[in-house]
């Protein structure tokens, strides 16, 4: 059975923009769910009753209560008390310690074994394949084009703008390209997906922004969670942690699978 960030990612392309403010709200307030009224909720996120009841059949839940049911117990599965090794350490270290945890966790909740097979088979039959990432995402890039090349295949790695938008119009059916970018709106990302997609070449996304552009033109995405929390709120250096989680389970999920 799935679970909600998976029912999410499954049924996204199928909600409307209110279920979708509706589901962000959630994701956002995941703690306070437990003692959350359809009533209250409603009243929260500016969403008739009727339209939350009718979001929740479209992830396949019998209701509001049946979501509400699952998606507690869900919850309270993922977090687990304190850890004896932390209890003494300063309450903020704690919050960015449980920052971590909620960025793997959800990342790992949104796994769904159809999209990771579509995945693998897509990296199985390519020709070649090309892995595009800009700014603190071409580490994990870089690292995924070595890794293929290491398993034999034939691939490489660009973060130039100038080369990613060259390269994007010269890519035939035989092409694999994969996107890496935490929030999917990178400008020279999003042009090359769109050649992409107009010349039918095949796409993989891994990203945490599942409304965002390179979501919606990738054939095959890996969807992980983003914190809204920031350390260091005046700078775009988020971190790429869900990013790292995605890439290493794709490649170990191909070794386990081919090699």
């Amino acid at each position: 059975m799935m679970n909600f960030q998976q029912r999410m990612q499954h049924y996204y392309h199928e909600l409307s923009s209110s279920d979708k403010h509706l589901l962000r709200y959630i994701e956002e307030h995941d703690a306070s769910m437990g003692d959350m009224s359809i009533t209250r909720l409603s009243e929260a996120t500016n969403v008739s009753t009727s339209t939350i009841v009718r979001c929740m059949k479209k992830l396949h839940y019998q209701g509001f209560t049946d979501f509400k049911f699952h998606f507690v117990s869900e919850k309270s599965q993922q977090f687990p008390e304190v850890l004896k090794q932390i209890k003494d350490i300063d309450s903020q270290i704690q919050t960015a310690i449980f920052k971590n945890q909620e960025e793997v966790t959800n990342t790992l909740n949104y796994l769904d074994s159809s999209i990771i097979e579509d995945a693998l088979n897509a990296v199985r039959y390519s020709k070649k394949i090309t892995i595009f990432g800009r700014g603190f995402s071409e580490h994990i890039s870089k690292e995924m084009a070595l890794k293929l090349q290491l398993l034999e295949k034939h691939c490489e790695e660009h973060n130039d703008p100038n080369i990613i938008r060259i390269k994007a119009r010269k890519f035939t059916r035989d092409d694999l390209v994969i996107f890496v970018s935490l929030n999917g709106e990178t400008d020279e990302l999003v042009e090359a997906a769109t050649f992409c997609k107009q010349n039918n070449v095949k796409t993989i996304a891994l990203t945490t922004n599942k409304e965002s552009s390179l979501f919606q033109l990738c054939d095959i995405n890996l969807l992980g969670y983003k914190s809204k929390k920031s350390y260091f709120p005046d700078y775009e250096v988020r971190s790429r942690l869900p990013l790292q989680v995605l890439a290493r389970i794709f490649l170990d999920a191909y070794v386990i699978r081919y090699n």
